[in-house]
C-alpha cells in the first residue's frame, strides 16, 4: 500500500486528490497539512469527508510525514512550495508538485514569470515533468515530478499530434481558453465574487498568463524545435472544466477525416485521451481524468478542440496517474472511476 501525504491540504485540488485517493486500491491518505489557520479535522473543513475519513489536518512535521508516508502531493501555491520541497526530497519520500515551481527548465525564466527567486536551482534540473502521453519515460523512477499547469496539459494534447507529423507551422498557433471559477484556487477575491462571476465570461492576464511559456517550453521539448504560441485565457461563470479552441497554420492541405486517424493514431494507447467526433464540452470531462479532442480543418486552417476538467486531469488526476507511474502501479489505477 502506497502511502500518501498531502501538503496544502485544505485547497480544491487536495479535496480532489482525497477523493481519488479513498477509491484507490493500492494507495492510502495518512497525512494532510496545512497552516495554523486551515488545520482541523478534514471531515470539519470538507464534511463530504464525514464518515469516510477520520484524518486530522495539523501543521507539517517534517519527521512524522516520513514516518507515514512515501509520497507527498504538494497542493502548494507557486513560490512556496520550493521552500518544502528539498526537505521532503532530503526526508527520503517521492514528490509530486502541483505548483509551477519546478516546470519551468530555466530558472531566469521562472524568476520573470513568477517575479520571485528562485531558491531551489539544483532541483529543477532533477523534476521530471508530468504529462505522461508525451513525456512518460522521464517519469518512470522519477522523485520529483512537475505536474503541469491545466491551461497547458489540454494545448499540449491538442497541438502535439500536429507537431509530430509535421503538419502544424511552429510559430503560427493561437490557444484560446475558458476555465471555470475552481482554476483561480479557494482563495476569496474582488473578480470572483458570485455577483461579479455570476452569468459572466471575461478575458486576463491579456499577453501575460504565466502558463504561456510552459506551453512553449512543451510542445519545443515534444517537437525539438521552437514552437511559439499566443494563449488567451477567459473565466467562465461554471466551477470546474477547462474547454480550449487551438488555432494551427497547416503546411499541407489536409481533411477532417485525415486529422481524426493521426489523432486516433497518435492516442490509441493513452487510456485518458478520447479523440471525439464533435467539439468536446466541459460537462463531457467533468469529474474525470480524461482529455477529450476533436481535430477539423477550417477555413484554411486546424482548429482543435480541447476538453478538461482543471481539478482532475487538469491537477489532481493527473498527480496520482504520475504518482502510479512512480510507484510502479498501474497508471489507470483509482482513476478510471473517476
Amino acid at each position: 500500500m502506497i502511502r500518501v501525504a498531502i501538503i496544502g491540504a485544505t485547497g480544491y485540488t487536495a479535496r480532489e486528490a482525497i477523493e481519488i485517493l479513498l477509491r484507490h486500491a493500492k494507495a492510502k491518505v495518512t497525512y494532510l497539512t496545512a497552516l495554523p489557520e486551515e488545520c482541523g479535522q478534514v471531515a470539519e473543513i470538507f464534511p463530504v469527508f464525514q464518515g469516510r475519513l477520520d484524518l486530522p489536518v495539523e501543521l507539517m512535521d517534517l519527521k512524522k510525514l516520513a514516518e507515514k508516508a512515501d509520497v507527498v502531493l504538494g497542493c502548494l501555491p507557486h513560490r512556496v512550495s520550493m521552500g518544502f520541497v528539498p526537505q521532503l526530497l532530503g526526508a527520503g519520500v517521492k514528490v509530486v508538485d502541483f505548483s509551477a515551481d519546478y516546470r519551468l527548465h530555466e530558472a531566469a525564466v521562472y524568476e520573470k514569470v513568477y517575479k520571485v527567486e528562485h531558491t531551489d536551482k539544483e532541483n529543477i534540473k532533477r523534476a521530471a515533468f508530468g504529462l505522461p502521453e508525451l513525456f512518460r519515460e522521464q517519469i518512470v523512477g522519477a522523485e520529483l515530478v512537475a505536474n503541469p499547469g491545466c491551461y497547458p496539459t489540454a494545448a499540449a494534447l491538442a497541438v502535439a499530434p500536429l507537431l509530430q507529423e509535421g503538419l502544424a507551422a511552429c510559430d503560427d498557433i493561437i490557444v484560446n481558453a475558458v476555465s471555470g471559477a475552481t482554476g483561480a484556487g479557494r482563495k476569496a477575491s474582488a473578480a470572483f465574487h458570485f455577483p461579479e462571476m455570476n452569468e459572466n465570461l471575461f478575458g486576463y492576464a491579456v499577453g501575460t498568463h504565466r502558463h504561456q511559456p510552459e506551453i512553449d517550453q512543451i510542445l519545443s521539448d515534444f517537437a525539438e524545435k521552437k514552437v511559439k504560441v499566443l494563449f488567451q485565457p477567459h473565466v467562465g461563470s461554471y466551477d470546474r472544466g477547462i474547454v480550449e479552441t487551438i488555432y494551427c497554420q497547416p503546411l499541407k492541405r489536409v481533411q477532417d477525416k485525415e486529422l481524426l486517424a493521426i489523432f486516433q493514431k497518435c492516442y490509441k494507447d493513452e487510456p485518458f485521451v478520447r479523440v471525439r467526433q464533435k467539439p468536446p464540452g466541459a460537462k463531457d470531462v467533468a469529474g474525470t481524468n480524461f482529455c477529450d479532442l476533436y481535430p477539423a480543418a477550417v477555413g484554411g486552417k486546424i482548429v482543435v478542440f480541447a476538453a478538461i476538467d482543471n481539478l482532475i486531469k487538469g491537477a489532481a488526476g493527473q498527480a496520482i496517474q504520475n504518482m502510479n507511474i512512480i510507484c510502479g502501479l498501474p497508471e489507470t489505477m483509482g482513476l478510471l472511476n473517476t
